[in-house]
């Protein structure tokens, strides 16, 4: 009875930290939390973010384009071609999500039954489905525009490390499992980036200029995973050691909690403004580039939820199964393409559209998640 009661304790205190009310377990024998009345419970930040989110990408957009030398002084140090603000938007974004995840536990995960096929269901979406699929489309919808095309075909090779740990912590996903699959997909990017681009950008779409090296790819890894989740780690381990898990989990998970959205927003602030008279300057380009993106996200969304719902996956695993397959990793995107083509090329430009549609068609799964949660068992 007594372990029983501290198990109870600790489930209370997870829930806590996640921001969940704990009656609702009561309520969902099959352990599924409902959403009903958690908007009340949310902070401004977290109940309104679709808001922030519009408000950050069209204040971002005018900045960089009104503002003199915004550009300039973004990008006055860089990192693997990436702006060193837009690097630390990521780590601050990125740190408390890895934070919650209870390494100590992934042995567990790993053995359960069934990961095996849930794993491969991800490495198959992410590494033959998904180029594929955005290669197609690109193909499809853009067949005169052969310098977009490329990159929002480099888009659908750079498989998410980064962003989708906040589509998933907010979707209420299995953060365990999602840090398993983001590590299994880093270490796939690794290795299969190179060799997918050449496959997809140079034999199918007989394109030229694009050279990118298995360490480029292995920098953005190492930078913009390895760095937030060895301070995840360490601080997990050293806070939980030094203070215990319920002032770790009640106390500081709380505080460091607002932090992964304010580095999101401030991403995508800095982000936009680099890229804001690209975006104006060629809207147009922009708003046919935006077609295979808007189709490639939605496609493999639904897909992966309706295989999952078809293999009965339980919601929690479902939803990180769904956003690891959608998600992409745009700033590996963008550095390529920087790095092939030039900061200014079109092909830069495409890859920047990446991040533009898919944050709030993302966002927006968010919400569509949420509401088939709240309707019950059945979904």
């Amino acid at each position: 009875m007594e372990n029983s009661s501290a198990e109870r304790k600790q489930q209370l205190a997870l829930d806590i930290a996640d921001g969940n009310d704990p009656s609702d377990a009561a309520k969902n024998p099959d352990g599924r939390t409902k959403l009903q009345g958690l908007f009340k419970q949310l902070s401004l930040l977290d109940r309104y973010l679709y808001v922030w989110i519009f408000i950050v990408m069209a204040v971002s957009i005018i900045f960089g384009y009104y503002v003199k030398g915004v550009k300039k002084a973004f990008q006055v140090a860089e990192i693997t071609s990436v702006s060193l603000p837009i690097a630390i938007g990521l780590w601050v974004m990125m740190y408390p999500v890895l934070c919650k995840v209870q390494y100590e536990m992934l042995g567990g995960v790993l053995r359960q039954a069934g990961s095996l096929k849930t794993i491969s269901l991800s490495v198959v979406l992410n590494w033959i489905v998904g180029p594929a699929l955005m290669t197609g489309l690109a193909w499809a919808t853009l067949p005169d525009l052969p310098d977009f095309r490329t990159g929002v075909i480099l888009v659908g090779i750079a498989r998410c490390i980064a962003m989708v740990l906040i589509w998933n912590d907010l979707a209420k996903g299995d953060a365990d499992y999602c840090a398993i699959l983001v590590a299994i997909d880093s270490i796939l990017q690794i290795i299969l980036f190179t060799p997918v681009a050449l496959l997809y950008l140079k034999v199918v779409s007989r394109g030229k200029g694009f050279h990118v090296s298995s360490w480029t790819v292995a920098k953005s890894v190492l930078l913009f995973l390895g760095v937030p989740l060895v301070a995840g780690v360490l601080t997990r381990l050293i806070l939980m050691n030094a203070f215990g898990r319920k002032w770790y989990e009640s106390k500081f998970l709380r505080f460091i909690g607002p932090w992964a959205l304010i580095g999101l927003l401030y991403t995508i602030f800095v982000m936009f403004s680099i890229q804001a008279h690209q975006i104006v300057d060629n809207i147009g380009h922009v708003v046919r580039v935006a077609v295979p993106l808007l189709l490639y996200f939605g496609i493999l969304f639904f897909g992966s939820l309706g295989i999952c719902r078809w293999l009965k996956v339980p919601y929690p695993l479902m939803v990180t199964q769904c956003f690891t397959a959608a998600s992409n990793n745009s700033e590996l995107a963008i550095a390529v393409a920087v790095g092939s083509f030039g900061i200014d090329s079109t092909q830069a430009l495409a890859a920047t559209t990446g991040p533009l549609i898919e944050v709030p068609v993302l966002l927006l799964f968010v919400y569509i998640v949420g509401f088939f949660q709240r309707k019950g068992p059945s979904v």
